[in-house]
C-alpha cells in the first residue's frame, strides 16, 4: 500500500508502531544480554531466478530474510510460513529445509533454522509498514559490502549464491 492509499490514522498508527519498534529494540537486546537466554529462530530464502529477496526492519540498519521468532509450541517450518506472511503477505506454497546456523547474534545464543522458496516470479508483497519498512530483491553480485544481520551473513558465507 502507498503513502497515498493510506488514511491519515493508518499512517499515525504505522509511524507509532515503527517508534515503539525503534525505541524496544535496544532495549530488549540489553535484556538479551543480561539474561543469554537461547533463542530460536526461523528465516526463509526467498529466490527469484538468481536474486534473493531481503528485507529492512524499522528498527535495524542491516538487511535480513523474512523470518523470527519461533513461537513456544511452534514448528520451525510453521514459524517461517507465519513469519513470512506477516511480514511481507506472502503465502509459501511449500518451504524446503535448509540447514540451521548458530551464534551470538543481538547479545544472545541464537539458533537460526533455514527454510528456501524458490518462485518463477515475485507477486506482490505486502510490508506490513510498521516491523518491515523495506523490500527488495537483490542480485548475487550487489551483496558484497551490504549490511546484514548475522544470520544473513552466516547463511550467505555457507551458501554463497551463485554469480
Amino acid at each position: 500500500m502507498s503513502g497515498l492509499d493510506q488514511t491519515l490514522p493508518s499512517r499515525v498508527m504505522d509511524f507509532a508502531w515503527r517508534t515503539a519498534f525503534r525505541l524496544g529494540f535496544p532495549l530488549a537486546r540489553m535484556c538479551w544480554r543480561l539474561q543469554r537466554r537461547p533463542h530460536e529462530g526461523a528465516l526463509v530464502v526467498v529466490t527469484v531466478g538468481r536474486a534473493v529477496l531481503l528485507v529492512r526492519a524499522s528498527y535495524r540498519a542491516e538487511w535480513s530474510f523474512p523470518g523470527g521468532s519461533i513461537q513456544r509450541g511452534e514448528t520451525p517450518e510453521a514459524a517461517a510460513r507465519r513469519e513470512l506472511a506477516e511480514e511481507v503477505g506472502l503465502v509459501a506454497p511449500s518451504l524446503r529445509p535448509d540447514g540451521i546456523a548458530c551464534g551470538l547474534w543481538d547479545g544472545r545464543p541464537d539458533r537460526v533454522h533455514f527454510f528456501t522458496l524458490q518462485l518463477d516470479r515475485l507477486p506482490a508483497l505486502r510490508p506490513d509498514n510498521r516491523e518491515i519498512i523495506g523490500t527488495r530483491l537483490v542480485l548475487p553480485g550487489e551483496l558484497p559490502g551490504m549490511a546484514l544481520t548475522g544470520p544473513a551473513a552466516a547463511y550467505l558465507a555457507r551458501a554463497p549464491l551463485a554469480v
